[in-house]
């Protein structure tokens, strides 16, 4: 059975984003069971194609109501496409073309779910929202000590393999004061079992994965419909032709399926040797409209020990100093960690220089900071050697 939570030291009205998950529905459970006034919005980002077999938001919205109906709160539906595709998806659309590979839901969280929603909240006398984001919120005095009225700190979410603050890096002092992020502090099977125990309608709902606007289509297929293709030359490290690619902007560094060569052998070389190695996406050259591969995980051109990020933006207004200790950082989500020394720091631009080299370090990516389990911001990869 699940144990009482313990009441709130002063109720206070919380907008919880209800997605229809399983995770915004504990969310709200949790802070009900606080003994907060919760109220749920279902926000609909996206509506260009309602009536496609890969747009789930009309069954994520009936999810969402038939948990605020179990839980016994109020919900709202409200559209935020137009800000989504002003602010967002133009913004995709933009870093694609120019050969970069964006991560949308670092904007969508900055710009929609802790702003647009944020300001609504705040609209219908809300004193804090909250998701269900595994991450946590932590205010510290000016010392660093536990106390009010100081700073307020990111955190990862206690579940390692949850963790999303890499997603959430860009918010700032005031979105962080208002936000609560209940599941942050429990493992996903806690959240599962707490779901099924207090028969939540959507405690069995798989999570759902990759970009919002695309859900489970092919990614080749949505972006052809938005963008410019042409067409033009594979070649190896070597200059040999190997192929044709269908537009630089439907590949990523570090790509592995989808390019569509298989294997080449060496001239002279054993029967066997070298043909099996898988190719991989490792440079794209826009002036010449040649997409670059290489085989091997371990080839040179995959492996980068220093980047430069620009577009900052740093979770207490300034970001750590030149060679400060203990600094870690990530240059993809879903991955760990790693040491790296900040070798400069501007307002515009941060330069990183890593001790163990990272794989195919992406422009157009994030590239976010951390000092043990506290997220410090980051910026969008510019450039990596």
């Amino acid at each position: 059975m699940t144990f009482p939570l313990p009441r709130a030291d002063r109720p206070q009205r919380v907008v919880v984003g209800l997605s229809g998950g399983v995770d915004s529905a504990v969310s709200a459970w949790l802070l009900k069971q606080q003994g907060h006034e919760v109220i749920g919005i279902f926000m609909k980002n996206w509506e260009d194609d309602d009536d496609s077999e890969y747009c789930s938001s009309r069954q994520d919205f009936l999810d969402a109501a038939s948990v605020a109906d179990v839980l016994g709160i109020e919900i709202e539906h409200v559209n935020f496409a137009a800000d989504y595709k002003d602010r967002v998806f133009a913004e995709f659309l933009r870093e694609y073309q120019a050969g970069r590979t964006p991560n949308p839901d670092v904007l969508c969280n900055a710009e929609i779910k802790f702003k647009a929603f944020l300001d609504h909240a705040m609209r219908l006398g809300a004193e804090k929202i909250a998701t269900g984001h595994y991450a946590r919120v932590r205010e510290v005095g000016p010392q660093g000590e536990l106390g009010d009225q100081g700073q307020f700190q990111l955190l990862k979410g206690l579940d390692p393999l949850k963790d999303q603050s890499y997603f959430l890096h860009r918010l700032n002092q005031a979105q962080l004061s208002k936000t609560l992020f209940p599941v942050g502090e429990l493992p996903k099977t806690e959240v599962r079992r707490i779901a099924a125990e207090i028969n939540l309608p959507n405690a069995k709902k798989k999570d759902s994965t990759g970009i919002c606007f695309i859900g489970e289509r092919p990614f080749r297929e949505f972006l052809n419909r938005y963008l410019s293709n042409s067409p033009g030359p594979i070649k190896d490290d070597r200059g040999r032709k190997l192929g044709e690619h269908v537009g630089l902007s439907f590949y990523t560094l570090g790509q592995r399926k989808g390019i569509g060569i298989g294997g080449v052998k060496e001239k002279g070389a054993p029967r066997g040797a070298g043909e099996h190695e898988p190719w991989f996406v490792a440079r794209k050259d826009m002036s010449t409209n040649t997409l670059y591969i290489v085989q091997g995980h371990e080839h040179p051109w995959l492996q980068q020990h220093s980047l430069v990020a620009q577009d900052l933006s740093w979770v207490a207004g300034h970001g750590p100093a030149v060679g400060s200790e203990g600094v870690g950082a990530k240059s993809r989500y879903r991955q760990a960690d790693s040491a790296c020394e900040v070798t400069a720091s501007s307002a515009s631009e941060v330069a990183l220089h890593f001790a163990q080299p990272q794989f195919a370090v992406t422009p157009g990516q994030s590239a976010v900071l951390y000092q043990g389990d506290v997220c410090l911001g980051g910026g969008v990869i510019h450039s990596a050697t």
